[in-house]
């Protein structure tokens, strides 16, 4: 994955015990999965969204281990990132993390309905939508005050649309079938379809939500929660 902070690698998650995480013990996996920090104890870089992944619920992390369990190992050794001075010392992610990582677990905002919390739970947490449509400051943590508003030039140089509630730049004008559209088959209200990364995200994740999810992910977006 290009960044303005380098190339970062894809790992192998596969269960090879070599080059995967054959090795890993379930708290290995949790410890990675909500605090960024590898089985030695060394600080991963944040374009693994450990950010997100972080207000999972623990049941739900052992879930997913349990499936990668089962995913065919595959012996496929990766390349370090390509970083330069001084961001390849990973030391000096403590400091990123005092800025920027909330550890804390996700808790439901109580004026908000079941839906809602849903969604923004998706959204913010598993489905990690967060990591890609906000804007980042200078030294790559999200910048909150422009949560979901896109950016022009995102990893790999795409550009990453607002998905907002704003009416005019967001999706807030966007009606329930036009989202589930989106993110059930990739397709926007004037007809056309999603490309390069939004497209994979369709494919591999979206489109797989339950019609409960599909509503509570659309009830988050567009702002539209009316039980306080």
């Amino acid at each position: 994955m290009t960044t303005p902070f380098g190339d970062f690698r894809t790992p192998n998650i596969t269960p090879d015990r070599e080059t995967g995480i054959g090795g890993w013990s379930l708290a290995n996996f949790t410890q990675a999965m909500t605090k960024g920090l590898r089985p030695d104890g060394s600080h991963y870089y944040p374009a693994f969204p450990y950010t997100s992944y972080n207000r999972m619920s623990n049941q739900a992390i052992a879930d997913l281990k349990a499936y990668l369990d089962t995913v065919p190992p595959t012996h496929n050794k990766i390349p370090s990132h390509n970083l330069q001075f001084p961001l390849n010392i990973r030391r000096g992610l403590s400091v990123w993390k005092s800025l920027y990582f909330d550890p804390k677990p996700w808790t439901n905002n109580e004026e908000k309905s079941a839906k809602w919390n849903r969604g923004a739970y998706i959204v913010n947490g598993p489905g990690h939508c967060v990591e890609c449509h906000t804007p980042r400051t200078l030294m790559g943590g999200l910048d909150t005050k422009q949560h979901l508003k896109g950016l022009a030039k995102g990893p790999a140089g795409e550009k990453i649309p607002d998905i907002s509630a704003d009416p005019k730049s967001g999706v807030g004008s966007w009606s329930e079938g036009d989202l589930i559209f989106l993110l059930k088959l990739g397709l926007t209200p004037d007809g056309d379809a999603v490309s390069g990364s939004m497209a994979e995200v369709v494919k591999d994740s979206t489109s797989h939500y339950s019609i409960q999810d599909f509503k509570a992910v659309i009830t988050y977006l567009k702002g539209s929660d009316t039980t306080k």
